[in-house]
């Protein structure tokens, strides 16, 4: 009997003991495990930190912008959030902002583009603007007064933010994402037209010029990446200089600025004249036959200098003749006629294209910029209506 119990006891210490050793293994193993993946998520964390461009590709491969759209739909993006509209104190600026809204409604009005047909594109989150943007930018933006001195409406500043976000930001948030779009559907049917977006004053750390978030350097960073893109080309044909690209992607040697402006009208940022790659001035008074021949000229140029894979044209149409900004004398029809030629240009070299519409300050502008959409569907350069 004693012999039979210390086996018995035996037996369980030995059983107990073996229980103890498993569960001792595997506590050290589940801590290894748990060690690790914290290590390697610190790793991952410190990582991006101090790699900014493996945040920015983490970011651009992460983001919403980019959609597949159906052929039900045309390449003209659009959204009833485009326009601003703030209790009347937009019209203390003299940019039209409901400028956009007006384009499609005379293209839709003149039987050239059905309501259905236009895309809609999604709201740059703080995710995506911070490809480009720091943080320390974005949250100036929580400051009224900082968007009051970049819309250039002093009484921005005397409202809540909140309100500031929802009736200012908020639009142009929209325009960036239909920009950023754009150059998806550009590259899949060959152009696409951003009835908004062309904000070419905004850097990367500071807005300014009606401009709060950098459209065009955000979507070039996009295509490099999402479109595996190596070269583009921003033929900007605004009558301001476009400083906000300028400086942000100058010293880029994948992207090729041709820029053609007025040089006695603002920004005056003689530092970011520096990074164009052909700089076209022309100055206050030039008319319609002298503008388009230098246009002519520069286009000849730049299609030899550089060969890219996509062309980001911002056409606004502050050169119209009597805008109090521009300073220069366009006619409507020459508008017509410069954008028929860039579109041209593209076409003829088989290159998408991205239109943007960026400045205009007179009520006249919205039809003018239909009315030259309208030319570019009869020349059959693009296609208003679907497939």
């Amino acid at each position: 009997m004693t012999d039979t119990r210390v086996i018995s006891t035996w037996t369980e210490l030995t059983r107990d003991s073996a229980i103890y050793l498993l569960f001792t293994f595997l506590a050290i193993k589940v801590y290894k495990f748990l060690f690790y993946c914290t290590r390697t998520s610190e790793m991952s964390s410190f990582s991006m930190a101090t790699h900014p461009e493996a945040l920015r590709r983490e970011r651009i491969l992460n983001s919403k912008l980019y959609f597949d759209v159906p052929l039900s739909k045309v390449s003209i993006i659009y959204s009833s959030a485009y326009d601003i509209s703030f209790m009347g104190i937009e019209k203390l600026h003299p940019f039209d902002s409901s400028k956009w809204g007006r384009v499609c409604k005379f293209l839709v009005s003149d039987g050239f583009l059905e309501e259905k047909a236009i895309i809609e594109p999604l709201e740059a989150s703080k995710n995506d603007l911070l490809v480009v943007h720091s943080e320390n930018y974005l949250n100036s933006l929580k400051s009224s007064a900082t968007v009051a001195r970049i819309t250039e409406v002093p009484p921005v500043a005397f409202f809540p933010n909140f309100l500031v976000q929802q009736k200012v930001l908020y639009p142009f948030r929209k325009q960036v994402g239909g920009t950023i779009l754009a150059a998806k559907l550009a590259t899949e049917r060959g152009w696409a037209i951003n009835i908004g977006g062309g904000f070419h004053h905004c850097t990367a750390e500071r807005g300014g010029g009606f401009c709060a978030f950098a459209d065009i350097s955000l979507c070039i960073h996009f295509a490099f990446l999402r479109l595996r893109l190596s070269r583009v080309m921003i033929i900007d044909l605004d009558a301001h200089q476009g400083n906000g690209h300028e400086t942000d992607l100058g010293d880029d040697n994948r992207v090729y600025i041709l820029d053609m402006y007025n040089p006695e009208i603002y920004p005056f940022d003689y530092r970011a004249r520096r990074f164009i790659d052909q700089n076209v001035e022309v100055v206050s008074g030039t008319t319609t036959d002298e503008y388009l021949r230098k246009l002519d000229e520069a286009l000849e140029v730049a299609s030899r200098n550089f060969q890219p894979e996509l062309v980001i044209y911002n056409a606004g149409t502050d050169i119209l003749d009597g805008d109090p900004l521009g300073l220069l004398k366009i006619s409507p029809d020459g508008i017509t006629s410069r954008d028929e030629k860039v579109f041209r240009f593209a076409r003829e070299k088989n290159i998408p294209l991205v239109m943007l519409t960026s400045g205009g300050y007179m009520k006249s502008s919205a039809k003018v910029i239909a009315d030259s959409i309208e030319n570019l569907s009869r020349q059959g350069l693009i296609q208003t209506q679907p497939e």
